[in-house]
């Protein structure tokens, strides 16, 4: 049986960008799920049945999900059904974004479960619903993680996403300057040569901005985080400092600035 791989989008996105993975993976089958709800409860049910029916056809199904399509992978049930998973990008914390976004529209708790549902002026539909289901269904995942970061990524601190990959045993690797859309040519590469790296253990380093990253110019290069090894107070710092000061992109509604 092939082996397949799996493409989970973000939001704005689509499978269509499943195609830019078929050179990275030749020996495999390439496929993006196009899903058609929005919520943790349906877009999970939807992704667990799309895996239930390949891994009936696939002897070894890899998932590379991005940004919400992350989130909303870890909420379908799928650990033992995949041997592995790639997150660009990944929303492990949606409760602090949540509240986060609520705090940005100066919206309190007790507004948003009055209202039920409130619109805000970026563009984001804030749920009561939606913030419940989510403080009552913690993440849960298990199956064999690497993620990659951009330092500058304005909708996950690096606490959050140090912290998710400790407890959950991922690798992390940290792009400097990377931002939370992957998208740039720079970026592009620099998430090709990871994949690269961990799927194939290439014995070459990751780039970024086309030097190597060697010791000498580490600082203004790439972070690969083994589980038991933590970036230090100052570079994480610097990581805090780059986000935006109103914590998100200003690119207007439906680009690929959205938050999710």
């Amino acid at each position: 049986m092939k082996k397949l791989v799996l493409y989970v989008h973000g939001k704005g996105g689509s499978a269509a960008e499943s195609e830019h993975y078929k050179t990275l993976f030749p020996a495999c089958e390439v496929t993006g799920l196009d899903y058609q709800t929005f919520s943790p409860w349906e877009t999970g049910a939807e992704i667990r049945a799309a895996v239930e029916d390949l891994k009936d056809r696939f002897a070894h199904i890899l998932l590379i999900a991005n940004s919400i399509g992350a989130y909303f992978s870890m909420n379908a049930g799928i650990d033992s059904m995949i041997q592995k998973a790639y997150f660009i990008s990944p929303i492990v914390d949606m409760e602090k974004l949540i509240t986060d976004m609520m705090h940005w529209a100066g919206v309190t708790e007790e507004e948003l479960e009055s209202k039920g549902v409130i619109q805000t002026a970026f563009g984001e539909d804030l749920s009561w619903d939606y913030l419940c289901y989510v403080r009552n269904h913690p993440v849960d995942w298990t199956a064999p993680t690497q993620i990659l970061y951009g330092s500058r990524d304005n909708l996950t601190s690096y606490a959050a996403i140090s912290g998710f990959a400790e407890k959950h045993n991922a690798g992390l690797t940290v792009m400097d300057s990377g931002e939370h859309w992957f998208h740039t040519e720079d970026q592009m590469r620099f998430l090709d040569e990871w994949i690269l790296r961990e799927e194939h253990k290439s014995p070459f380093p990751l780039k970024n901005n086309g030097k190597k990253n060697d010791n000498e110019n580490a600082g203004n290069m790439c972070y690969s985080i083994d589980n038991d090894k933590q970036i230090n107070d100052q570079e994480a710092a610097v990581m805090e400092k780059n986000k935006d000061a109103n914590g998100y992109r200003q690119d207007g509604p439906g680009q690929r600035g959205d938050l999710l």
